[in-house]
């Protein structure tokens, strides 16, 4: 074999070796864009102790702000120890329904065990995946997601595979901190923006300290894009927060 033969075969082999490569993105979201900015390592299932996040009334202000009655239907998104599952499940009452999702298999047995112990017959449990939260169609009133946003490591696959679950009226809540991305937390526009590329619209937005953090609540807009369609928000390129309202 010729030097120049040698060198194409190889160049080959490199290119087919690079094709066979496995992504490091599920298949299921490789048609949507990468987020243009840092995700936060999966960091502990427990945000604070709930005696100090009961001491600040956090549970409390935020179901307030997001309106929850008996009877709604809620899904816990990133649901980790349970602390707003088992306060949802109080608050909407014995004819509402709680989904605590999360993707973490150990923490969902965990939690598992905590609803059995609670006798909270009205909290159901799934597994989610970072790119699909795999919610049933028009089948809920609120959807929590609270200090774990910035851990989405494909968040307009999840954005976009969320928006059917909501019922008409729906909305979606996230509390999260005001700081970089890959120091769990994200900045109010870019959160916005992500948002709003995936198919949501911003109706709410206030700075909490009582929440560590800031409030937010979104609805569905009239339609959402097609995957291909999603621009991805510039995760340097952000400036002023939402007004508040």
């Amino acid at each position: 074999m010729t030097r120049r033969a040698g060198l194409a075969l190889a160049a080959l082999l490199a290119l087919g070796a690079c094709e066979r490569a496995p992504s490091d993105r599920r298949q299921g979201a490789l048609e949507f864009p990468r987020p243009d900015r840092p995700v936060s390592d999966l960091g502990a299932n427990q945000f604070s102790t709930e005696t100090a996040r009961d001491s600040r009334n956090e549970a409390e202000t935020v179901m307030e702000l997001a309106a929850i009655e008996p009877e709604m239907r809620v899904a816990d998104i990133g649901a980790g120890e349970g602390y707003y599952t088992i306060r949802l499940a109080d608050k909407v009452g014995p004819r509402g329904r709680v989904l605590a999702q999360d993707i973490d298999r150990a923490v969902l047995s965990r939690l598992g065990e905590r609803v059995v112990r609670e006798r909270l017959d009205n909290v159901s449990i799934a597994l989610g995946a970072a790119d699909d939260p795999h919610l049933p169609e028009n089948s809920f009133d609120r959807i929590f997601m609270v200090h774990m946003y910035h851990e989405i490591s494909e968040p307009y696959a999840l954005l976009w595979r969320m928006w059917p679950a909501l019922r008409e009226g729906g909305q979606v809540i996230v509390v999260d901190v005001d700081r970089p991305t890959d120091q769990h937390g994200i900045a109010p526009l870019l959160l916005s923006c992500e948002f709003e590329r995936s198919g949501y619209r911003l109706v709410a937005f206030r700075d909490a300290p009582e929440l560590a953090g800031y409030y937010a609540q979104f609805e569905r807009a009239a339609t959402r894009p097609e995957p291909q369609d999603i621009v991805p928000c510039r995760g340097d390129a952000v400036g002023t927060k939402p007004a508040e309202g």
